[in-house]
């Protein structure tokens, strides 16, 4: 168990979906408006989903860094945040609280709600946060870790892992395929509707 956290956080790692698929084809609501944003609508370019939370440790211990991959990034680069978790059990994860969350950081990428989790489920997303960066082609090019830090420990939130990814795919160049998983809290399945490579 991580020192500082919770003795009821549990640490759950990605699937490590296999390098080469394809983005799953997506429409989900923005939070602050409710309207509909799909992956149809993204430009030729490289495409980062990123699986988060409002509640979450993980994804608090790691919010500096996601403020500043946005900042960073998004001229060349469509980052888009997700939120599955269920509000049957964690309501402070809807979206008027991502909202505030994407507020507070100063963030400009489209934050959707995925109510139904249909889309977690097609990306085989299991933890908050969970990172999945596909090239111009939408072909899936790096999943794991967003850089080796993790609340309690002294490695630096730097984004290392995912920048050095982000930097490979902007510069034409092959991404390592010695990619470490992420690691977070689970994705809050609604009841009874885990999907098979949970648990």
């Amino acid at each position: 168990m991580l020192p500082n956290l919770p003795s009821l956080v549990a640490r759950t790692e990605s699937t490590m979906l296999p390098l080469g698929t394809s983005m799953p084809p997506w429409q989900l609501p923005r939070a602050e408006d409710g309207q509909a944003f799909s992956s149809s609508q993204l430009p030729p370019q490289p495409v980062l989903v990123m699986f988060l939370a409002v509640h979450c440790p993980f994804v608090k211990h790691v919010e500096p860094e996601l403020a500043r991959l946005d900042r960073d990034y998004r001229e060349r680069v469509s980052l888009v945040g997700i939120s599955s978790n269920s509000l049957q059990t964690h309501p402070e994860d809807g979206p008027e609280y991502m909202v505030a969350q994407k507020q507070r950081l100063g963030m400009e990428l489209p934050y959707l709600h995925d109510g139904d989790q249909a889309v977690a489920k097609a990306f085989h997303a299991a933890c908050t946060p969970d990172f999945f960066l596909f090239d111009a082609n939408h072909g899936l090019v790096y999943r794991g870790q967003l850089d080796g830090s993790r609340p309690g420990n002294s490695v630096p939130c730097d984004g290392a892992d995912l920048r050095a990814a982000l930097d490979a795919v902007l510069t034409g160049q092959p991404v390592t395929d010695r990619q470490r998983p992420s690691i977070g809290c689970n994705i809050k399945w609604h009841p009874g509707a885990a999907p098979p490579w949970f648990g």
